[in-house]
């Protein structure tokens, strides 16, 4: 008889894996910065400016969207970070005018 597979027992989630908010899913991340929900983006419809490197991120370039993990979902705390600004914000300041 063929095995079946089992099905996934809802449970606690570990704090590096992705739950549910109100903004789709996301992580949070810890840093000297403070914790941080990321959710990545696959490919946005509108033009953002990156904080990290102040420098356009185009409609359809994969990206993430961080906001303070202590915050109950401000639309206005929301950045749209390069992927590789997002991951390198330790070791520079953001760049951006508006941050």
């Amino acid at each position: 008889m063929p095995r079946r597979n089992r099905p996934q027992r809802p449970g606690p989630k570990g704090d590096d894996e992705p739950r549910p908010t109100t903004h789709g899913w996301a992580r949070t991340e810890s840093g000297p910065d403070g914790d941080w929900n990321v959710r990545p983006v696959g490919a946005g419809e509108k033009t953002y400016r990156c904080p990290g490197c102040d420098h356009e991120i185009r409609p359809g370039t994969p990206h993430v969207v961080a906001w303070p993990a202590d915050d109950h979902g401000g639309v206005d705390d929301r950045r749209h970070w390069h992927t590789g600004c997002w991951n390198s914000r330790g070791r520079r300041k953001p760049q951006s005018r508006r941050w």
